[in-house]
């Protein structure tokens, strides 16, 4: 895979350890690996496949999602570090051979980055994985592993969202509030559960018709569509699915009090898009800090702690570090991204100076 500047100048601005790029033309096998950060432990974070219009689109999922692993692992207080890979192509690529390739420059790393499951690949293909590396994690419970981490990561962003409520109306419960989950997939479908429990007004939007309507089955929740988002009045809007949807144009229609979900990357622009929310006084919680219930679950995993009620123990500290990074924000006057970055970023700090 040919580099070219603009590429180098994104990596050199990111400071990153490391970007390692991996072919195999017989394959037609196309990979990039991020390695972010190692300063707490090995970088961790997911391999997703996807057919990127560009290299360059590849390498700024890369970027930006290893970063976000870095910061995601501090603030949850592991002992890992970020990184992020991406295969680039159609699946129609993807066999037993493709994947084992793939796995080999995993393993040529030896252990500088671990990887777990992400958009697009399958736990066929991450036992493929383990059969040629062992930095691997996030493994069924058959093979061995602590199985679907979805279920951590939604119990995290139901503690975050109360954590944000207690900050906003003085409690945190969130009986009567009105919440729009965009996104119904694995972790949506399991938050919307610890909602209807607790009795908030729940509105649920997907682009899978067979999804939602599981959803509508079996809860007493509502629907809405994407067009219908903005003339709502929430309490919380919660995206749980595509990145990138808090942008300038999106932030000026938005009417609700806290943003609080479960997708990767909202912000469209993190040094942009958290000041026109605190400048709105919309309460945003970082997604790399209220999602972190994943990385908390493959990390118990890598360290061969395979409890799954000290997976969720850990994960109660999501409710107090929200708090944190709330007050910090409001004592500092400075945005929630800023206030939960710079809360990760001293705990990394410190450990560089021991």
């Amino acid at each position: 895979m040919q580099k070219n500047s603009s590429l180098s100048e994104k990596i050199f601005k990111q400071d990153h350890e490391q970007i390692i790029y991996c072919s195999d033309n017989k394959l037609g096998l196309k990979a990039i690996i991020g390695v972010h950060d190692t300063t707490l432990g090995s970088s961790m974070g997911g391999t997703r496949m996807w057919n990127y219009s560009s290299e360059e689109e590849g390498l700024k999922d890369v970027l930006r999602l290893s970063k976000a692993m870095t910061l995601k692992s501090s603030l949850a207080g592991l002992n890992a570090g970020g990184g992020k890979a991406v295969i680039i192509g159609d699946l129609k690529l993807k066999n037993k051979n493709f994947i084992e390739k793939y796995a080999s420059f995993i393993n040529d790393l030896n252990g500088k980055y671990w990887t777990a499951q992400d958009v697009n690949i399958s736990s066929q293909d991450m036992i493929w994985m383990k059969g040629v590396t062992p930095f691997v994690v996030g493994m069924p419970e058959e093979e061995g592993g602590l199985g679907d981490s979805s279920h951590p990561t939604a119990y995290g962003v139901y503690l975050g969202m109360k954590a944000a409520t207690k900050f906003v109306y003085g409690n945190d419960s969130l009986e009567g509030k009105k919440i729009a989950l965009q996104g119904i997939g694995k972790v949506g479908a399991k938050l919307i559960e610890y909602l209807v429990k607790e009795n908030a007004n729940v509105y649920v939007n997907d682009i899978n018709v067979d999804r939602l309507k599981s959803v509508i089955d079996k809860y007493e929740v509502k629907t809405f569509k994407n067009s219908e988002l903005y003339s709502m009045d929430l309490d919380i809007f919660s995206p749980c699915a595509l990145g990138g949807i808090l942008n300038s144009e999106s932030i000026k229609k938005l009417n609700c009090k806290i943003i609080a979900g479960a997708a990767n990357n909202q912000l469209e622009n993190d040094k942009i898009h958290d000041i026109e929310l605190k400048e709105r006084n919309i309460v945003y919680v970082p997604d790399f800090l209220i999602n972190s219930g994943g990385i908390i679950s493959v990390y118990h995993e890598q360290i061969q702690d395979l409890s799954k009620e000290k997976v969720f123990s850990v994960t109660e500290n999501i409710y107090s570090k929200v708090e944190d990074v709330l007050n910090l924000s409001s004592k500092n006057n400075i945005s929630t991204n800023a206030s939960a970055m710079k809360i990760a970023l001293d705990r990394i700090d410190r450990n560089k100076k021991k």
